[in-house]
């Protein structure tokens, strides 16, 4: 019977011993890189969920937008610039591409839209319209709708940003390609309003 001498043997396992855990310690980083980066990828898509929570609520505001202007030009015509503007500032945005161009428009159309709930309080013909008080609960309601949708996307701009800025999660980020989001922020047109359409919906 041959027998392996002890301190061979002893040899033998401290080097299999070794040789595990050099492969584990060299194998952590790379857990570590995979874990990080499907964070990112996970992060990435809240942030296109996000966004197009908020194109929907966008998209319904726009449609709101001719009928608004209809309601109010059948009663005020020499209020012929606040509605052109109106209707220019609803073409802007709606063709505007991006998270900062569209921040930037909905914000100038935000801010027509509450001079434009705001005529009510000159004309009371108008404010006792009951169609302009139809739409203008609805846009009271989008608004509100939209300021969620806003919310969510800015809390996963936040968490992305976190991550692509923070270190060391910003070794993966630059690695893959991630970027910086950008927050999204516009006017609310019921709250610019909000006398005059407190009194139209009540």
């Amino acid at each position: 019977m041959h027998l392996v001498p002890p301190v061979a043997a002893f040899g033998s396992v401290f080097l299999f011993r070794g040789l595990v855990l050099g492969l584990v310690v060299a194998a952590l980083p790379l857990c570590w890189a995979i874990w990080t980066f499907n964070r990112l990828v996970r992060g990435r898509n809240r942030l296109r969920e996000g966004w197009s929570g908020i194109e929907v609520q966008l998209k319904r505001r726009w449609e709101l937008v001719p009928n608004l202007v209809r309601c109010v030009e059948a009663y005020r015509k020499h209020e012929r610039e606040t509605l052109e503007a109106v209707t220019r500032h609803r073409a802007e945005a709606a063709a505007a591409r991006g998270v900062r161009a569209a921040s930037g428009a909905e914000t100038v159309l935000g801010r027509d839209l509450g001079n434009l709930l705001m005529l009510a309080e000159s004309y009371p013909e108008l404010k006792a319209d009951a169609n302009f008080r139809d739409l203008a609960k609805n846009l009271v309601e989008i608004e509100d709708d939209l300021q969620y949708a806003r919310r969510y996307y800015n809390g996963c701009v936040r968490d992305q940003n976190n991550l692509v800025q923070g270190f060391p999660s910003m070794l993966v980020a630059r690695l893959a390609g991630f970027s910086e989001g950008d927050y999204f922020e516009v006017e609310n047109a019921s709250e610019r309003a909000a006398p005059s359409l407190r009194f139209m919906i009540e």
